[in-house]
């Protein structure tokens, strides 16, 4: 039986996929600052959970984390969502994945989650925020309160894209991902930071997005942090410095990334991204002045494969 759950405290963590396969971006794409060298380095970390070294394509993920905590259910990041047109993201772009079933096979239900946590508000962590009936973009959870970063709910806003980095590569997102929870009454926006129970809070990490943020777990003992997109491939356990493509404050992001990593390695934190395959996630340690893999998590390996058809065939996305 393939182990897709862990209990760190009184936390229990289960991993819900919503695919995992070979991204379309090379290395050079993906990490424009990364060198080959740095890649073969690391080959035996990478290859083949991370990156195909025949090929140079990267690899990833698009996967939720739902929490059982103090007897509610909580899902963190929504993925890229089912039928959802994004006219520079063929990527994500009118995807068909059975993403609920993988939901249910891990024993929730739309209706019976509590709490859903945006880390960013990017089209792959926002997309089951809502699923579509008939005509019209309708919650996918609807007895849950959605927590969004006030900063990212204000930078995405339609009127506001001209001024990010990304541009319209978010478009469509708040029309269909965002706005119809906000109309729902379903969304509560947070700046700061925000405690959600005895054992998780919020924190910002600003820098792939300007709101973009992580979950702090602590738990008899226990220490966990859901990284979002503060990194995006394994090759950053080693290489830190390194931003993906994606950051719209490349600094930011590396002292976010920095501050997460040097909490992870000094407090035995498990590391939880939203885009790594293999086993998902893992623990650091300090290595003279940077940081190396201390262990995977022991969630089963994710084979490369599971993406519809269409995501395989197309070129683009985002992270």
């Amino acid at each position: 039986m393939p182990t897709t759950t862990l209990k760190l405290g009184d936390v229990e963590i289960t991993r819900v996929i919503e695919f995992s396969d070979v991204s379309p971006m090379t290395t050079d794409v993906f990490f424009p600052g990364s060198e080959p060298e740095q890649w073969q380095r690391h080959a035996a970390l990478l290859d083949p959970d991370h990156w195909d070294a025949r090929t140079d394509l990267t690899r990833v993920a698009t996967q939720s984390w739902v929490l059982r905590s103090e007897g509610g259910v909580i899902v963190i990041d929504t993925g890229a969502g089912n039928g959802k047109y994004r006219p520079l993201q063929p990527i994500w772009s009118y995807l068909d994945t059975d993403y609920l079933g993988n939901l249910a096979a891990a024993g929730v239900r739309p209706e019976d989650v509590d709490l859903v946590v945006n880390t960013h508000l990017h089209d792959d962590h926002v997309g089951w925020n809502t699923r579509l009936d008939g005509r019209d973009w309708v919650p996918t959870f609807p007895n849950a309160t959605y927590l969004m970063p006030q900063t990212d709910v204000t930078y995405w806003h339609p009127d506001n894209l001209h001024r990010t980095r990304f541009g319209r590569g978010n478009q469509n997102v708040y029309e269909d991902s965002v706005q119809p929870v906000i109309d729902a009454g379903l969304v509560t926006t947070w700046e700061d930071s925000y405690v959600i129970d005895a054992h998780l809070r919020l924190e910002p990490a600003p820098g792939h997005t300007p709101g973009s943020s992580v979950v702090h777990l602590e738990s008899e003992g226990d220490r966990a942090v859901f990284a979002g997109d503060l990194l995006h491939g394994a090759i950053q356990i080693h290489e830190p410095h390194l931003n993906s493509c994606f950051e719209e404050d490349e600094d930011a992001a590396r002292a976010s990334r920095a501050r997460m990593f040097a909490y992870a390695a000094d407090h035995n934190a498990l590391v939880l991204p939203a885009h790594l395959p293999g086993h998902g996630a893992f623990e650091i340690r300090r290595e003279g002045a940077g940081f190396g893999l201390s262990r995977w998590a022991p969630f089963s390996r994710t084979a490369a494969a599971g993406a519809p058809a269409a995501v395989r065939a197309r070129r683009g996305g985002t992270a």
